[in-house]
């Protein structure tokens, strides 16, 4: 899988409410992952087959420039953003223009993720965890340097920001003691976030066929790991 890409914007989502906590915000979409999660929703974003035309970043810049006033923050997913070559460059244009970032990440790049603690250009983390270390290559569909991961949730559990965790549960591929399990790696810290799998595009299309686990499921889970951290949320 690619280790760095050119940065390269795949799509722009203009105005949210959702995904930036507490702030209206626009979602910038990066080309390109290195991890091939069979259940990803983003799958134009991370199959090359399915890249759509890209979108150039003076045409962002333009549009975060005339909004200013309007969007409080700027969110950076993906695919992974962090592979994107220039990628804490572009965030500083950004922030020159009075924007707060948020950065979404799979937790694979801590040099980067270090990078930009550093340099102050990140406001707000949410770091995916994606399964049991011991089980990091299943979920994600390709080999994963582990020793990346737990080094990630160390700098966003120290970085003084706020920050999330974000796990997707799916059904036949993530299970309560999975969770349990998980919750070692992440315990006390601030926010732990459990999203319900949704079957809409996946990047294997078997798992449309999946049904999501039910909302008692949901509250089942959130109660195995309650107390682990000190804020579990349920999406």
């Amino acid at each position: 899988m690619p280790i760095e890409t050119g940065l390269t914007i795949g799509g722009i989502h203009r105005t949210s409410l959702i995904d930036y906590p507490d702030l209206v915000a626009t979602v910038i979409f990066l080309r390109g992952c290195n991890f091939r999660c069979p259940y990803c929703f983003n799958p134009e974003l991370v199959d090359p087959n399915r890249y759509q035309a890209p979108i150039s970043k003076e045409e962002v810049l333009r549009f975060l420039a005339k909004r200013k006033g309007e969007i409080d923050g700027v969110v950076f997913t993906g695919g992974e953003p962090t592979i994107n070559f220039g990628l804490c460059d572009f965030i500083s244009e950004i922030r020159s223009l009075g924007y707060r970032v948020k950065l979404d990440t799979n937790g694979s790049r801590p040099d980067l993720i270090e990078d930009g603690l550093n340099r102050g250009l990140i406001d707000y983390l949410a770091v995916d965890l994606k399964a049991p270390l011991e089980r990091y290559n299943q979920v994600c569909g390709t080999m994963v340097d582990t020793k990346s991961i737990t080094k990630t949730i160390k700098i966003t559990i120290a970085s003084g920001i706020d920050y999330e965790f974000r796990t997707t549960v799916v059904p036949g591929l993530i299970t309560g003691e999975d969770l349990m399990e998980m919750t070692r790696l992440i315990k006390g810290a601030k926010r732990w976030a459990i999203q319900n799998f949704v079957a809409t595009k996946t990047l294997d299309s078997s798992y449309q066929d999946r049904e999501p686990f039910s909302d008692d499921d949901m509250i089942g889970f959130r109660s195995l790991i309650q107390g682990s951290v000190s804020e579990v949320i349920v999406r």
